[in-house]
């Protein structure tokens, strides 16, 4: 006997099957993970190693401006600078006027950056050859693309930055 059931068109959109965001969130706690792994082998979160790395870059910086580059709430950032102020790596001094602040970086902060660069060399160079290079640039592309695209949606504040 004969389905009842339609058969899909060959003209029908095909869609895409689950929810995107969650397919995202899966990848990215898979490779925030790995680095996470790499990173706790010299003591630090990638977090740090980041917020570290624009320092260094960007230093001596005001708070604020570091939040806008790394597009992190000033709340957040406050949050990540307490342990590596804690740890002697930076320091908030003085700025301009009695008002301000700059963020530096010290000499041992430098030293930990330089010693947590080589764990995320390791990192990337392992994500690379389980991904393989050519998927790892088509991934980064996609996903600056997507950033351009999605840039014009309205960004809802909710308290956290990624």
């Amino acid at each position: 006997m004969k389905s009842m059931q339609a058969e899909p068109s060959p003209l029908a959109p095909v869609l895409p099957q689950g929810c995107t965001n969650f397919k995202l969130r899966q990848l990215m706690r898979r490779v925030a993970n790995h680095y996470d792994a790499e990173m706790a082998q010299c003591g630090l979160k990638t977090t740090q190693y980041s917020l570290l790395s624009h320092v260094l870059k960007l230093g001596p910086i005001r708070p604020g401006d570091l939040a806008v580059a790394m597009k992190m709430d000033a709340s957040t950032l406050t949050r990540n600078l307490r342990p590596l102020v804690d740890a002697g790596w930076v320091t908030l001094e003085a700025g301009a006027d009695a008002r301000s602040r700059l963020v530096h970086i010290t000499d041992s902060g430098r030293d930990k950056r330089a010693e947590a660069q080589r764990h995320w060399k390791d990192a990337q160079l392992a994500l690379n050859e389980a991904l393989g290079v050519e998927r790892v640039m088509a991934l980064h592309a996609l996903v600056d693309e997507s950033m351009d695209l999605l840039a014009a949606l309205p960004v809802q504040a909710h308290g956290h930055a990624d």
